[in-house]
C-alpha cells in the first residue's frame, strides 16, 4: 500500500502534469485532424526568454475547421508582481505553470465555436491550484445540441463531485459574459479556477482526475458536432450572422478574458494568445436581428441561468 500510494503521488507532480499535458495535444491534434480529413496543424515551438516555452499548433483552411489552435506550454520563473499582489503574497516567489487551450471556429456557421482550457499553476511557497473548462458558442443556438453539451459535461463532472456541475455550470455563466453587451458568449460550459485541496474537499489526485476528465471529453464532444453538422447547407446570410457572432467572441477574449490581458500584460507570447481569434470577423453599427428570426431566437438564448441539462 505504501508503494502504491507513494507510486500515486509521483505521478502528480508538475513533470508528469506536463508530460500528461504534451500526450493530451498530440491526441487531441490527431483526432481534430483525422475528423476535419484535409486540414493539418502547423506546430510553432517557442521559448520563453524568462523559463520553458511551447508548441502552438495551428490549423488554417481545413475542410470542418477554418482556423483552430491546440497550445500546450510549460512555463516558469519568477512570480510576475501583479499576479503576487492578486495574492497578496509579499515575499518573491518562483512559479511554474502549464496547459492546454484549444479554439475552434469552424467553416459552417451551423457549427459552434468550442474553447477548452486546463491548466496546472504552483508556486515555489507550496501553493498550488487547478483550472480550466469547456464552453460552447453557437452561431446559431439548436436546443438539442445545447441539451446534448450539457448533459456530457455533467456526465463529466459528476464522476469527481456531485456539486461540480452546477456549480462550475454557473461559475461559467458568469465567467463568460460580454458586460458591455449584456449577453452571454454563448451557451456556456463549465469553468472553475483555483482549484485545490485546501478549498474543495477532494486530494490533489481527485482533482487531477478531474481536470483529466474535463481535457479528455474534448474529442468525443467535438467530434460528434464535426460529424453531425459539417453538411448541412447555409446561405451567404447565415456566414454574414457567423461573422458578427466571431466579433462578439472576439470583443469577449480582448476585453474580458483574464487569461488574454494577464498574457498580454506579462509580455507572453502575442502570437500564442491571439490565436483564439477567428480569420475573420464583422462588425455592424448598431444590428437589429429581424423579429421572430433564428438570429433573434438565438440572441434569446444568451443569457445566464438556461438549465440546459432539465429544460423541456
Amino acid at each position: 500500500i505504501i508503494v502504491f500510494l507513494q507510486k500515486r503521488y509521483c505521478m502528480i507532480d508538475k513533470n508528469n502534469i506536463k508530460a500528461y499535458f504534451e500526450t493530451l495535444q498530440d491526441n487531441i491534434c490527431q483526432a481534430l485532424e483525422q475528423a476535419d480529413g484535409k486540414g493539418v496543424f502547423r506546430e510553432d515551438k517557442w521559448e520563453r526568454l524568462g523559463g520553458g516555452g511551447g508548441r502552438t499548433r495551428i490549423m488554417e483552411n481545413g475542410n470542418i475547421i477554418e482556423k483552430g489552435g491546440v497550445n500546450f506550454s510549460a512555463v516558469y520563473g519568477e512570480t510576475h508582481e501583479s499576479l503576487l499582489k492578486q495574492l497578496k503574497i509579499e515575499e518573491k516567489t518562483d512559479f511554474f505553470a502549464s496547459g492546454v487551450s484549444i479554439v475552434l471556429h469552424p467553416r459552417n456557421p451551423l457549427m459552434p465555436i468550442i474553447h477548452k482550457n486546463i491548466r496546472y499553476f504552483e508556486m515555489s511557497n507550496g501553493l498550488y491550484w487547478f483550472g480550466g473548462g469547456i464552453d460552447l458558442t453557437p452561431h446559431y443556438v439548436d436546443e438539442n445540441d445545447a441539451k446534448w453539451f450539457h448533459q456530457q459535461l455533467k456526465t463529466v463532472c459528476d464522476k469527481s463531485h456531485p456539486d461540480f456541475y452546477t456549480k462550475h455550470k454557473n461559475w461559467a455563466d458568469d465567467y463568460f459574459f460580454i458586460k458591455h453587451r449584456n449577453e452571454t458568449r454563448g451557451i456556456g460550459g463549465i469553468f472553475f479556477d483555483n482549484l485545490n485541496d485546501k478549498n474543495s474537499d477532494l486530494s490533489k489526485e481527485a482533482i487531477f482526475d478531474y481536470v483529466r476528465n474535463v481535457g479528455e471529453s474534448f474529442v468525443p464532444i467535438y467530434t460528434h458536432f464535426m460529424q453531425k453538422n459539417k453538411d448541412f447547407p447555409y446561405t451567404d446570410a447565415q456566414k454574414q450572422w457567423q461573422y458578427l457572432r466571431r466579433g462578439r467572441y472576439t470583443e469577449f477574449n480582448l476585453v474580458w478574458d483574464r487569461g488574454t490581458k494577464f498574457g498580454l500584460e506579462t509580455n507572453g507570447r502575442t502570437e500564442s494568445i491571439l490565436m483564439s481569434l477567428p480569420p475573420q470577423a464583422n462588425w455592424v453599427y448598431d444590428f437589429q436581428a429581424e423579429p421572430n428570426s433564428k438570429e433573434a431566437q438565438t440572441l434569446a438564448y444568451l443569457r445566464k441561468g438556461i438549465d440546459w441539462v432539465n429544460k423541456p
